[in-house]
């Protein structure tokens, strides 16, 4: 984030009731861990494809394949 931008959020935040706050760091948290679960989830997914290459590309599924 560039620091102009960063500023008028930071700005922003100071301005709430701390309540809200504590929503706006709660808000934080769940994005990052969405973020990384999504990272997780690719991850795991291109590690799985080689291994499953063999049963996804064969002649018995190549009908399957062009529909």
């Amino acid at each position: 984030m560039n620091q102009p931008a960063e500023n008028v959020l930071i700005e922003k935040i100071k301005g709430l009731r701390p309540e809200r706050i504590a929503e706006v760091e709660d808000f934080v948290d769940f994005l990052k861990a969405r973020d990384e679960e999504r990272g997780l989830t690719l991850a795991a997914g291109s590690l799985a494809e080689e291994s499953l290459r063999k049963v996804w590309d064969n002649a018995d599924d190549a009908d399957y394949d062009r529909l």
